[in-house]
């Protein structure tokens, strides 16, 4: 294995030789402080001794026999190291603050627990396949006192059932009884695999939270900590410092993060990386590692995108994006000295939208951004992801560079809404759910029609989603696809489709005629 990017530390399913790590405790740092803080009450310590003892003075006729006889200052024996309270009190201070911190950060993050199926790797089996029932562990932050966890999106993929297990008052990491522990179900919100978040819901009320960052600078050097169940063990605290603020591993990818040197263990994914004041600085998601392990090299999503992401998912299920009706593009030195350009880097239009919002606000073909609402843009995935954290209800604000002159343009932002998205809001999980198909389904009504286009067979069902906290077979269902026959039944209406399903028992042969964006295809399971 050769640096691989690796992102799902608690997924039911391993991917080659992909390993999935997630955070735990960087004990170099809290050597190097303890360390550091020793150091500093010692060299108080000294000080204070040296002024309260008084110098000989140089005419003193009664002096030692080793100084008689010659003998070097430097072969005195040296004074024993200060262990009074006051030469200690640093690291007191030190020692308190972070049990502090825990004691402050540790109720608000919860264990995810989470239930599904998937294969049983083998090496020793050829050409067999066993499916089992699999368990895996993650961690998430309770960001609203009503119940709502923000945790990463590979923790909860292919569940079938989501538990949370709450901190118990005053826990102080050590073994707890099964009977005691406080296990919640969740529901499961909405997902976002873009940014590796997902939202879930306990009913519970007046629970502790973390507040997120959005104002205060996260700064390189600053002393970061981890809360989390790295292998399971719920309400690790774990330390380490920020080592960049806005890396970006993946330079096709929009995605920057906060990089830390604290290790990442499976269990810790969807936990929290607070600062010192126990607010969230990011939600720790994965590291890059040559063989597998830690190597200090941790990444956790930024607080911001956590807030956006959460905010998107409560109200709408999933995240709106923004557009503004313009194509860009990087700037290289060919097209630099071809379109002579005076820079050759950064971002440059290369088309607009007739009667679009960019073309409304002026913006123009061969302009270079240099900022979106004040950030710098040098890259198509800067610009990318200002555009995706820019509110919808708010204008964008883009300085470009035009020949040599600078221009502020106000560009109104609208919703760039994929269909998929719009499938799903027209579900009703009340009258869309069909329990043993585990699908949100609906009648092909006249809006959707007209989303979903032309139709080989203009009758059917179409699926609007997937339910993801209920036990059902692997039916190969997806967003969008269309219900045309269930074996040799017709299906017109979610009324045929229910009679259909409610007439199959376990074990039954089941084939679905579906429709889908290439074509006409089979889907076969047996019921469950």
């Amino acid at each position: 294995m050769s640096g691989p990017l690796l992102c799902q530390p608690c997924s039911f399913r391993s991917r080659g030789s992909r390993f999935f790590i997630r955070l735990a405790f960087s004990s170099r740092v809290a050597a190097t402080l303890l360390l550091a803080a020793f150091v500093v009450a010692q060299q108080t310590s000294t000080q204070q001794s040296s002024a309260q003892q008084s110098p000989q003075k140089s005419g003193n006729s009664a002096e030692s026999p080793r100084a008689q006889a010659g003998t070097s200052t430097d072969d005195k024996p040296r004074s024993k190291p200060d262990e009074s309270a006051a030469a200690l009190s640093p690291l007191v201070e030190l020692n308190n603050a972070l049990e502090g911190l825990a004691a402050k950060v540790s109720p608000a993050v919860v264990q995810v627990l989470v239930t599904g199926y998937g294969p049983l790797h083998d090496e020793n089996r050829s050409q067999t396949a066993l499916i089992v029932r699999q368990h895996a562990v993650g961690s998430g932050v309770i960001v609203d006192s009503s119940g709502y966890i923000m945790t990463n999106a590979h923790v909860v993929e292919g569940a079938q059932r989501i538990r949370v297990a709450l901190p118990l008052p005053g826990d102080s990491g050590g073994a707890v009884p099964v009977g005691k522990r406080d296990i919640l179900e969740a529901r499961l919100i909405g997902v976002h695999k873009e940014t590796d978040l997902a939202l879930l819901k306990i009913d519970e009320k007046d629970l502790p939270t973390l507040p997120l960052v959005l104002q205060s600078r996260v700064r390189v050097g600053q002393l970061v900590f981890a809360i989390g169940s790295p292998e399971g063990l719920q309400n690790s605290v774990t330390m380490g410092v920020v080592s960049a603020v806005a890396r970006q591993p993946d330079p096709t990818k929009a995605m920057t993060y906060v990089q830390t040197d604290a290790p990442i263990n499976p269990g810790n994914s969807g936990g929290p990386l607070v600062d010192m004041n126990g607010n969230v600085v990011g939600i720790n998601t994965f590291i890059l590692s040559e063989g597998g392990g830690s190597e200090g090299l941790g990444f956790a999503i930024p607080a911001r995108i956590v807030d956006f992401v959460y905010h998107s998912l409560r109200k709408y299920g999933h995240v709106h994006r923004v557009e503004i009706g313009a194509v860009a593009q990087e700037v290289t030195p060919t097209l630099a000295e071809g379109l002579h350009l005076s820079q050759r880097w950064g971002v440059i239009i290369a088309d607009i939208k007739p009667d679009g919002p960019a073309a409304t606000a002026g913006l123009q073909v061969q302009d270079i951004v240099l900022s979106a609402d004040g950030r710098r843009i040098e890259t198509l995935p800067a610009l990318s992801a200002a555009l995706y954290l820019h509110r919808l209800d708010e204008v964008l604000k883009l300085e470009v560079l035009r020949g040599n002159q600078r221009k502020t343009l106000y560009v109104p932002a609208i919703e760039d809404r994929d269909p998929m998205d719009q499938l799903f809001d027209a579900a009703d999980p009340e009258k869309s759910l069909v329990p043993r198909l585990g699908i949100l389904a609906s009648d092909i009504t006249g809006d959707l029609r007209n989303q979903i286009g032309s139709l080989r067979i203009s009758s059917g069902v179409i699926v609007l989603g997937r339910s993801a906290d209920l036990t059902t077979p692997d039916t190969g269902l997806q967003t969008g696809d269309v219900i045309h026959a269930l074996n040799v039944t017709p299906i017109s209406s979610m009324d045929e489709l229910r009679g259909a399903v409610r007439g199959l028992k376990t074990g039954d042969a089941v084939v679905l005629q579906v429709e889908r964006s290439d074509g006409l295809t089979y889907l076969s399971f047996e019921m469950e």
